[in-house]
């Protein structure tokens, strides 16, 4: 088991209630609810910052391709999907 640590949070009446419903039909705590939540969320966030940091340092270092470009593969990809689609109808 990992190590854990205790947070005091404030959230609305409404999403209190509606996390004491969801406890009560799934039979699970509204703490082990609430941290599973925040878990995911920062889990989700941590991702998309760490891509956005990526991203820029390869901007950075001129690692991108010109929209012309990218659009023109783009636009590919589409023709190819639906040629793809219409041989199977």
């Amino acid at each position: 088991m990992t190590a854990s640590a205790t947070m005091t949070i404030r959230v609305s009446s409404e999403t209190k209630l509606k996390l004491e419903r969801i406890a009560a039909d799934t039979q699970r705590s509204k703490s082990f609810l609430a941290a599973e939540a925040i878990s995911a969320y920062v889990d989700r966030e941590f991702g998309i910052i760490e891509g956005i940091k990526r991203g820029m340092a390869d901007a950075a270092a001129g690692r991108v391709v010109p929209h012309d470009e990218a659009m023109a593969e783009i636009d590919a990809i589409i023709e190819t999907s639906k040629g793809k689609r219409a041989d199977k109808a």
